[in-house]
């Protein structure tokens, strides 16, 4: 078991840029159902004072980065984050196919839990973005010393000791978390922020439009008015699918 105090001696500097897929929501989908466009911006009001308050050291953010911290879990939790009201988690990756590959799983496991729904025969358009972080307290479970513990940091389905990991770390002042993504082939590393204070701007760095087409056997990234070179695929076979 780490310790606050353990964890504190092996916090670092850190800082880059991350990126992270979430559905397209450039479009807002109450205007179809209203006449005129006070009408609409008044259902849109209405909506936003039914979801969760924004918490105080985010709102100066872009929704696209404060989100992650404005919703609780769901049974089991994630990664780093217990199924419990209370912080939440920005996750991202370093690479951009790294982000890819972890929605692709996440997408699939959705349809697996319910086998009875077929597959969409048509692209889902998503959006993917950068983001800047910096702090001063990271710790990096891909370093020699975590390496001890790195089958429970790489649980494929498994999060309870990284969840306890992540209870120290804040209890540590530690604001980011850096670990190796068990989705992507690569095994290139994502990022967990533990806070809002670790965005090193207000806004996203760039933003990308892609579409996503699962198949049987592969899943089909590319980028809006792409070249061949900017685009991605996965083998379906290849995730291991945890139980829901």
């Amino acid at each position: 078991m780490w310790t606050p105090t353990a964890l504190a001696s092996e916090a670092r500097a850190a800082g880059g840029v991350v990126w992270r897929v979430v559905e397209h929501q450039y479009t807002a989908s109450t205007r179809k159902i209203v006449a005129r466009q006070s009408d609409q911006d008044i259902l849109e009001d209405l909506l936003e004072e039914s979801k969760p308050r924004v918490p105080a050291p985010c709102r100066h953010l872009d929704y696209l980065l404060y989100s992650p911290f404005r919703y609780r879990a769901t049974h089991p939790g994630s990664r780093f984050r217990l199924p419990a009201p209370g912080d939440g988690v920005f996750y991202a990756a370093e690479h951009r196919v790294t982000a890819q590959a972890e929605f692709t799983y996440w997408r699939l496991r959705f349809f697996a839990a319910s086998p009875d729904t077929p597959l969409p025969r048509q692209e889902e358009r998503l959006t993917a973005f950068s983001a800047a972080y910096r702090t001063e307290r990271a710790i990096d479970l891909t370093t020699s010393a975590f390496s001890s513990d790195r089958q429970a940091w790489t649980d494929p389905c498994d999060y309870s000791a990284t969840q306890a990991l992540a209870l120290q770390a804040r209890r540590a002042g530690v604001e980011m978390i850096r670990y190796e993504s068990v989705r992507d082939p690569n095994r290139w590393a994502n990022i967990a922020l533990l806070g809002c204070a670790s965005f090193d701007r207000p806004t996203p760095v760039s933003q990308q439009t892609w579409y996503l087409y699962l198949g049987q056997e592969e899943a089909s990234w590319r980028r809006a008015q792409g070249t061949r070179a900017e685009r991605a695929r996965f083998d379906v076979g290849a995730f291991d699918l945890c139980p829901s």
